[in-house]
């Protein structure tokens, strides 16, 4: 089972994008993919048109729970069509470290979830909210590999430094170190901005950044307005193109993992 999560201590570069576009090409293939939404804001949730108030259950009630059953982990499954599946978010994660802080291992509550679903998911992919915080931690000790998006322009890349560095000192603490993918989103030809931020990346962080990028296309909001992911939408559009190919560069080694 593939488990990547996407993060970044920044807000606004693209990670609910990622996910659900990522998500729907690789269900798209066949394989059930299984979406969580970290974020007490709830913007994958929202995505796909749910409320997390008026939901049975959510990530919150999993993460919560003192004793775990098929049950609830049923409950706070929704089937999203397309062999697309999302635990959804809730306000109350939020608050998740002050009313589970005495319990014992708290940041491993997501890796010791996602255990017990012995391999009903081909591909997991976890949207993070933008705070280094136990949400976060737990985000990035269940998974194998990181996607932090990176808006091409400079303050977003002064967000990336953080997040490195945090990542940087959750490997001590994590058994074995994630494989990191920088991805450039938002990306304009036209601008200057743009393109000198693009090379910044390249130059700063190497062999970490992803070599396409994901350009600027209007489809995206048309997407997230439909409540549907865009390669379901549009897969002839030029977001969904950049996906794929980024994908082609993930699948590869992790495919058969």
């Amino acid at each position: 089972m593939n488990i990547w999560t996407v993060a970044n201590q920044k807000g606004g570069v693209g990670k609910t994008t990622t996910t659900v576009t990522l998500g729907a090409l690789l269900a798209a293939r066949g394989e059930p993919v299984l979406l969580i939404d970290m974020d007490p804001h709830a913007s994958l949730t929202s995505y796909f048109d749910r409320t997390p108030e008026e939901l049975q259950a959510t990530l919150f009630d999993l993460m919560s729970a003192q004793k775990l059953t098929p049950g609830l982990i049923d409950s706070a499954t929704l089937d999203l069509g397309n062999n697309l599946y999302m635990w959804p978010a809730a306000m109350e994660l939020a608050t998740l470290d002050r009313q589970l802080g005495t319990r014992e291992g708290l940041g491993l509550l997501l890796k010791q979830l996602l255990e017990k679903l012995d391999g009903l998911y081909a591909h997991v992919l976890i949207d993070c909210p933008p705070v280094l915080g136990v949400l976060m931690v737990n985000a990035l000790a269940a998974c194998q590999r990181v996607l932090v998006p990176v808006q091409t322009e400079f303050l977003a890349i002064k967000g990336l430094e953080r997040m490195l560095r945090t990542l940087s000192m959750m490997e001590k603490s994590l058994k074995g170190a994630r494989q990191v993918t920088i991805v450039p989103t938002m990306f304009d030809k036209r601008t200057r901005a743009s393109l000198e931020a693009l090379q910044e990346l390249r130059e700063e962080f190497g062999d970490k950044v992803w070599q396409g990028m994901v350009p600027v296309d209007t489809k995206f909001r048309d997407a997230s307005r439909s409540h549907v992911p865009l390669p379901l939408l549009m897969p002839q559009a030029r977001g969904v193109f950049a996906y794929e190919k980024l994908l082609e560069t993930l699948l590869p080694t992790e495919v058969n993992a």
